[in-house]
């Protein structure tokens, strides 16, 4: 756990050091856990990964919506987060200090089998696996129930509460989507917006935050358009690494290889629906730059599953930091939702079916954006070598916050004037460019490495003679010229891996 901790505070003190993020915020005023600043790289990496996801989203027909991040507390009442949205805390008898029971229980017990354990049993749990206070290795007290609402006040004398999650708030349209969509199901929508969760100790840095930005897609569908899911035929064939909760019990860690289609055959999925969501959400996550060995889709265990989930399954990443990370899950909430707000709103939230009322069921894929952002740091980060004095980030070229550099080889007007022509016409083709005339062309091109900018072009006298520029590549530091006039081409499709640098030599 050393280990994994020291590389840890080396990515999180490479993330301060470059602008990535900054914190626990606000700094100056000692901070408070959980809430962090994104630096100006930091917040073009996250808009990167928000465009991608929005694409994909897109792309697979969901409608973008956005809904307040207030609501009053009758809301919270009939989603079941006032009664059920609750940590197991316990505090240390000695110091006072508070922890989140499992989270510690894991941490000091890695090996324990804790999911699903009621209050009481983590309480044995810890006095079992021997769990102390790590700050003072005092014994701990009885664990018990912490709700994570954040509450406000809405004018005087109306109770409300900041959102856990955006998924709550999309649900209350339902009747408002029915318009939108003619009364046709399926309807497919998503958020991307804040949502706030009161953790009582959040330690783990951007892994586990107060406040993050959080992406649910939400599919309302009835029971039989679940089973005959047209669109499965399209991606039946896709290999994807399951790791099913059968297998787990087997003591097995390491992902099957199998085909969506036989997943449905063995059981593995409940139908082909939500086969797709599962896909669509790996695909969210490839898409974002992850290795497909850095990857694996995790089941959740009965006794793990939320009281209204059918079926529950992760994306989680690979990290040197924190070992296999809970990036995003998808679940198969059944009618629990709308029912539940049906009840209390007394508005009508459900269709007509063969002269039938039926309230839809809901297939869905949530994921704060803040942890891929950590994990893709994580699994971007190379350490120097003798062929690099300095540790770099070796992005995907098409996540990279900062995709292009453009260097005129020296501060004079004859190379500053054509640097700034290419500088515009690469911002122009919609690529995020810096402009750095600091330093020598080494340390520039270092400057770069350690921010993870794939591509570096340099304009020097050669330039001028013969309207070519060098073109340096990051990860092999080989260099290629090619006319200035072909460049912006040539780089836009390198970015989106179109094409390979090899290609150019």
């Amino acid at each position: 756990m050393s280990s994994e901790r020291d590389f840890g505070e080396t990515i999180t003190g490479l993330a301060k050091k470059r602008g990535f993020f900054w914190g626990p915020s606000p700094e100056i005023y000692g901070g408070s856990s959980g809430f962090y600043d994104l630096g100006p790289l930091g917040k073009l990496l996250k808009n990167r990964l928000e465009s991608i996801i929005r694409s994909s989203f897109v792309r697979a027909n969901f409608w973008e919506v956005e809904c307040p991040t207030v609501s009053q507390a009758a809301v919270w009442k009939a989603s079941g987060h006032l009664d059920g949205f609750v940590d197991p805390v316990t505090q240390c008898i000695k110091c006072g200090q508070i922890y989140r029971a499992d989270n510690l229980i894991e941490e000091q017990s890695p090996g324990a089998r804790i999911a699903g354990q009621s209050l009481d049993e983590l309480t044995e749990s810890i006095k079992k696996l021997g769990v102390v206070c790590p700050s003072c290795r005092s014994p701990l007290g009885k664990v018990e129930p912490f709700n994570l609402m954040m509450k406000t006040r809405l004018g005087l004398d109306q109770d409300a509460y900041l959102r856990p999650e955006t998924a709550t708030t999309t649900y209350l349209l339902f009747r408002r989507f029915l318009t939108f969509f003619r009364d046709k199901l399926p309807m497919s929508v998503f958020q991307i917006g804040k949502a706030y969760r009161n953790e009582i100790s959040p330690r783990q840095g951007m892994l586990r935050l107060r406040e993050f930005t959080q992406t649910e897609g939400q599919i309302f569908i009835l029971e039989e358009d679940e089973k005959s899911w047209p669109q499965f035929d399209e991606i039946k064939d896709n290999v994807l690494p399951l790791l099913p909760y059968a297998t787990q019990q087997k003591g097995d860690s390491a992902p099957l290889k199998m085909k969506l289609s036989e997943a449905i055959k063995k059981n593995h999925f409940r139908n082909a629906g939500y086969a797709w969501c599962v896909n669509l959400a790996y695909t969210i996550f490839r898409s974002m730059g992850f290795a497909e060995e850095k990857m694996r889709l995790r089941q959740h265990s009965p006794a793990e599953r939320a009281h209204y989930a059918k079926d529950a399954w992760d994306v989680e990443v690979l990290t040197k930091s924190f070992g296999w990370v809970e990036c995003c899950g998808i679940h198969d909430r059944g009618n629990y939702d709308l029912t539940r707000h049906q009840e209390f709103s007394k508005e009508k939230l459900s269709v007509t079916v063969d002269k039938q009322l039926v309230v839809p069921n809901v297939l869905e894929i949530a994921f704060g954006i803040e942890r891929p952002l950590f994990c893709l740091i994580d699994n971007s980060f190379q350490p120097e070598s003798e062929a690099r004095d300095t540790d770099w980030l070796r992005f995907p070229p098409e996540v990279a916050p900062i995709q292009v550099a453009v260097f005129p080889l020296m501060g004079k007007d004859e190379l500053v004037g054509p640097a700034s022509e290419i500088y515009d016409a690469l911002m122009d083709l919609g690529l995020i460019v810096q402009f750095d005339v600091g330093g020598s062309i080494g340390k520039r091109y270092r400057r770069q490495d350690e921010v993870g900018t794939p591509f570096c072009v340099t304009i020097d006298y050669t330039t001028i003679e013969d309207g070519t520029v060098t073109i340096r590549e990051r990860d092999s530091m080989e260099q290629v010229r090619v006319h200035k006039d072909e460049l912006p081409q040539v780089l836009r499709k390198l970015v989106r891996g179109l094409m390979l640098f090899s290609s150019l030599k």
